[in-house]
């Protein structure tokens, strides 16, 4: 038997559903904030990653999907959406709209990682990224603001709020130094990977998730406390922004996020039903990723959430799902009223009824009880004496009571 690749997964009828919920949820909460929808490529040239995300970063060096085309280039799928996002705005010369320009996507991104509750190989994420030409820190705060809204109307609990200040890439020069030698007197405690970070880009030591790490990471100075005053005076703007809106949060200094484009601004929301793997999403600003992709400065803010592991943090995902159960179960009985009933189907399904009509042939008893499986809620009997009559028998599954009709008194 052949199988899904490990790490990939089957969404079949009955959860199909309600992702098609969750995801109608998201689109209208986001453009009720003013978002627009982007598709981009599934396949980019690796570059735009280990440029835009960073080469030393967990998802470039170990976790693309990365293969050479025919033509020699390097190709990878995409591990996350804001580069591919950014790269489009550049190419399509966006910023010539002169305003804020607010993108949404909900798309397959693909990570080799070690599968997991929550988390595959090939994961959809839903993200939104607000390019503007100002870093005002209200734009941060009504991101939050939009992605508690939505988790609230999903009905997920226990959510906790994590924001911090990563500086920016001038007032980091000191403290980085500094982390180095603070990383180097320790390195003895330290996994090969943290080493290795210390030594070439040493804020991605706070991402280390080995256990053996954590009390040495939580012996670092953490960068909040060296940030610049312009920095200090943004996120201190962001909280107070977070206070008005009622958002409760708490400042983690550790918090870095996992891509070297972000600057300033980082933040997760967890939920407490996901046990270790709890993140249900993440973002920050990245003004710099612009001119890192030749691209004109501007400043972008934005976030992605994992569509599995927000499903899973749902309590009772079911009951966002539409009824999308039959309205009228047909039961023919015999050849000529299975010809009728091919007909009216399609007369009714016209007038916008959820119909389904039996094409096997059962027996009447056979045919109540998938319309009962199905949760159909009407039958419509269909047989020789009502083809004469030109009438149908309806039956109403849910008092059990029948009835001669004609179809015009269906519609």
């Amino acid at each position: 038997m052949i199988r899904a690749v490990r790490g990939t997964y089957d969404l079949l009828p009955g959860d199909i559903e309600i992702w098609h919920a969750v995801e109608a949820r998201i689109r209208t909460i986001f453009h009720s904030y003013g978002f627009s929808e982007i598709r981009t490529p599934i396949l980019e040239p690796t570059e735009l990653f280990v440029r835009g995300v960073g080469e030393e970063t967990d998802v470039v060096s170990k976790e693309m999907y990365t293969f050479t085309d025919r033509d020699g280039s390097s190709l990878s799928l995409r591990p996350e959406g804001t580069a591919g996002v950014i790269r489009a705005y550049i190419e399509h010369q966006l910023h010539n709209e002169a305003r804020m320009i607010k993108l949404y996507y909900i798309a397959p991104m693909f990570r080799r990682e070690r599968p997991q509750k929550g988390r595959y190989r090939q994961h959809v994420q839903a993200g939104v990224e607000v390019i503007s030409s100002t870093d005002n820190p209200a734009i941060e705060a009504e991101a939050i603001e939009m992605l508690l809204f939505l988790f609230g109307e999903v009905g997920l609990e226990g959510l906790d709020v994590m924001v911090n200040s990563i500086g920016h890439p001038e007032c980091r020069v000191p403290y980085l130094e500094d982390l180095r030698k603070e990383i180097a007197s320790r390195a003895d405690r330290l996994c090969e990977d943290c080493r290795r970070r210390g030594e070439k880009n040493a804020l991605r030591v706070f991402d280390c998730k080995v256990p053996s790490c954590q009390p040495v990471i939580a012996e670092l100075t953490p960068i909040t406390d060296r940030i610049c005053e312009d920095c200090r005076t943004h996120f201190e703007k962001f909280q107070s922004y977070l206070n008005a809106r009622g958002v409760t949060f708490r400042i983690n200094p550790r918090l870095v996020r996992g891509f070297d484009y972000y600057r300033r601004t980082t933040f997760e929301i967890t939920s407490g039903g996901l046990g270790a793997q709890n993140t249900v999403a993440g973002g920050g600003r990245y003004d710099g990723l612009f001119q890192d992709l030749d691209g004109q400065a501007s400043s972008g803010f934005g976030f992605g959430m994992g569509m599995e592991r927000l499903i899973l943090s749902i309590p009772n995902p079911g009951a966002l799902v539409p009824d999308y159960s039959p309205e009228y179960f047909l039961g023919p009985l015999g050849d000529a009223a299975f010809e009728y009933a091919t007909l009216l189907a399609k007369r009714l399904r016209a007038r916008g009824k959820r119909i389904y009509l039996d094409f096997d042939g059962r027996s009447l008893k056979s045919q109540m009880r998938l319309a009962d499986k199905l949760k159909a809620k009407r039958v419509l009997i269909i047989g020789d004496e009502e083809l004469k009559s030109g009438t149908l028998v309806l039956r109403d599954m849910a008092t059990k009571e029948q009835r001669n009709v004609r179809e015009e008194d269906l519609v």
